[in-house]
């Protein structure tokens, strides 16, 4: 400045002055700069105090504007920003606060950036830092994001437990147009039946005529045969003794029940 009007812009280096006649007001930055800035108790579209803090990363580009159409252009910027961000979050609700950050970064950096254009101020960019709600809303919104989770939860079991009765459907379907494959199926039952428990098996006697096993009759008489089988090689066993005790014997006859 030259008697109170602007002459030149000086620097950045060596530069004279007139002493008592030139005079520097500003000393300019012209790197990227950064500024903090909140908006705190503000009312959301649907009415909840929440506290916004956020960063915004600026640089001057003209460093004229910056010292001459505006008093301070630090100050300047900050309450700019500041009502901007309390616009942006009266037009917002609550629930896309925390999912659209970036959305609010990008109306923030346009808002701003119209704003300090005619200062020779440049807005890079604009980050939403943290969203603060009260607590109380904290423990309804968790206790809601619980009860979607459940419902999303019986959701699914509901559609497993669907498919899987339509699957019975098929192979019920199956089973009645191929008698072979039914004829399998239960003979895999009945040998995980004997795997599980070798001694007694409990089958239905529909089951073994279906199975085609010699009806409930064949199978009494092929059980009470086995045991008169066992009982006759366990009385040879006691004739053939040389000391005339009886030797121990395990009873391996099959129960069935029926």
């Amino acid at each position: 400045m030259r008697l109170g009007k602007f002459r030149v812009l000086g620097g950045p280096g060596l530069f004279l002055i007139i002493p008592l006649i030139d005079t520097i007001p500003y000393w300019i930055d012209t790197r990227v700069l950064t500024s903090s800035f909140k908006a705190e108790k503000t009312l959301t579209k649907d009415t909840v105090l929440v506290d916004v803090d956020a960063v915004l990363f600026w640089k001057i580009v003209d460093p004229k504007k910056a010292a001459l159409d505006v008093a301070d252009y630090e100050s300047a910027i900050s309450w700019a920003s500041q009502t901007a961000l309390r616009d942006v979050i009266g037009k917002t609700m609550l629930s896309e606060m925390p999912e659209g950050r970036d959305k609010i970064s990008s109306v923030l950096r346009t808002i701003i950036d119209e704003r300090t254009e005619p200062w020779g101020i440049n807005v890079i960019s604009v980050e939403v830092k943290d969203v603060l709600i009260p607590s109380a809303l904290e423990n309804a919104m968790s206790m809601q994001a619980q009860a979607e989770r459940e419902r999303q939860a019986r959701v699914i079991l509901g559609d497993s437990e669907r498919q899987v009765a339509e699957k019975f459907v098929e192979a019920a379907r199956t089973y009645a147009n191929d008698p072979i494959a039914f004829h399998l199926r239960g003979m895999n039952m009945l040998y995980e039946g004997l795997k599980q428990n070798s001694t007694i098996v409990i089958v239905p006697s529909s089951a073994i005529e279906t199975m085609q096993l010699g009806g409930l009759a064949g199978l009494t008489a092929l059980t009470m045969g086995l045991g008169t089988e066992s009982g006759r090689r366990n009385g040879h066993s006691e004739t053939i003794s040389s000391n005339g005790s009886k030797p121990a014997s395990e009873d391996k006859s099959l129960q069935v029940a029926v």
